[in-house]
């Protein structure tokens, strides 16, 4: 296959969308493209998620909350994305009846570390599972399972019901303002701990790419929105109420003849959810390795159900070449199992995938992150291993989005 630049990458995805087929080689010896991925920093972005997780578990309908929108807004201007707006929504929900009850907190004095039980291939008491070794999941509502005095306190104010918002700010094209590729991440968690992985870690690296692609000396083509959805716990709320208000409002020029378009037209969504644990399967006895997997990757998901499933295909293929081509650590692959993520009000609209540190389903469904949605989700859980995974995953999509966007650096 040829390789092709960046000025007519977007024309072949658009072409390879048609055909249902994964993009073109991409050119992999773009010297603007490595400059800007070598410009992401490990120790740039761990102080941007180590921010973040100065407002707790950030659970929506709190002031920790509140508190971090504001952060992130006060964040995205300081790096350069001065054109940032904000969606406003109301979350009441009705009260909800019966359902599946959370298996609880951990419970120290349980050997099985998730709280529940476990088997393999149906030999063991958990009963039959493909997966190999499984543990429950659940969220942690005991405050009591957080040591940390402090912490417990932060997160202490429950949710309540009202208005809402999340904040997003937009690059703008050189050349094509009318379009764009959305970049986004959940801001809101719960469970105890810091959300610092679910998705403290997506939601810094949404703020480091806007970091590094709105320096003074990136131009980009076609436009670039970073968005820091809210509400992602109780439902994809956030993600959902922006589609919702901005979906009719795409390619739309206001004022007419003024060439600024508030919502351009998208062509294509990347989500970030969940970007640092990938310590491999649980073990027989529940427990999971303190170590990084040397065979860890990036999962880069499409949803095989979507009305776009060839579209969302290529879009996670030609992330997977960008990660070939330009990531330093660790390698990607793509699954087609995009469940439970902000991608998915986006998914029969535009081409629309998710990056992740496990397979939503097999993996992190199965208990591979014994930290999700419990007080040990927490920044100093994590290695240098966990972060640089992360920091992979930002190098995923800096590459892949500069390509496709346009993006060049001015002498």
């Amino acid at each position: 296959m040829r390789k092709l630049g960046f000025a007519v990458l977007s024309v072949v995805l658009i072409a390879s969308f048609a055909s249902a087929q994964p993009p073109a080689e991409i050119d992999a010896d773009n010297e603007d493209v490595r400059t800007l991925v070598s410009r992401l920093d490990l120790e740039q972005f761990k102080q941007t998620l180590k921010g973040l997780t100065q407002f707790g578990d950030r659970r929506q309908g709190t002031k920790r909350n509140r508190d971090a929108i504001d952060w992130i807004e006060a964040r995205l201007k300081e790096v350069g994305c001065t054109t940032t707006a904000r969606i406003d929504y109301v979350y009441d929900p009705e009260p909800r009846t019966g359902g599946r009850r959370s298996p609880g907190p951990l419970n120290p004095s349980d050997p099985t570390p998730t709280g529940g039980r476990i088997g393999r291939n149906g030999s063991g008491p958990g009963g039959s599972s493909i997966f190999g070794y499984r543990a429950r999941t659940g969220v942690n509502t005991d405050p009591m399972a957080q040591p940390d005095e402090a912490l417990r306190e932060l997160n202490r104010e429950p949710a309540t019901n009202g208005p809402r918002q999340e904040v997003y700010c937009t690059k703008v094209g050189s050349s094509h303002p009318e379009e764009m590729y959305i970049i986004g991440a959940h801001m809101d968690g719960h469970g105890w701990g810091e959300a610092a992985n679910d998705d403290g870690s997506g939601t810094a690296l949404v703020l480091e790419l806007a970091r590094v692609l709105n320096a003074p000396d990136v131009v980009t083509e076609r436009s670039i929105r970073f968005a820091l959805w809210n509400n992602e716990e109780t439902g994809l709320n956030g993600a959902r109420a922006y589609v919702e208000q901005r979906r009719e409002l795409q390619g739309i020029e206001e004022p007419a003849g003024s060439g600024s378009y508030p919502e351009p037209r998208w062509l294509g969504m990347i989500q970030h959810d969940m970007m640092l644990f990938d310590h491999g399967a649980p073990r027989a006895d529940g427990t999971v390795s303190r170590d990084q997997r040397p065979e860890a990757d990036v999962n880069i998901e499409f949803q095989s159900t979507s009305e776009l499933m060839a579209e969302g295909r290529a879009l996670a293929f030609l992330l997977k070449a960008a990660n070939d081509a330009y990531a330093t650590d660790y390698p990607a692959t793509v699954g087609p199992h995009m469940t439970n993520t902000d991608s998915t009000p986006f998914m029969n609209i535009v081409p629309a995938v998710s990056l992740r540190e496990n397979e939503r389903g097999a993996h992190i469904g199965g208990g591979w992150d014994p930290h999700w949605h419990q007080p040990t989700d927490r920044f100093s859980t994590f290695s240098d291993d966990d972060f640089r995974l992360g920091l992979n995953a930002g190098q995923t999509t800096l590459a892949g989005v500069a390509l496709l966007a346009g993006a060049k650096i001015s002498p």
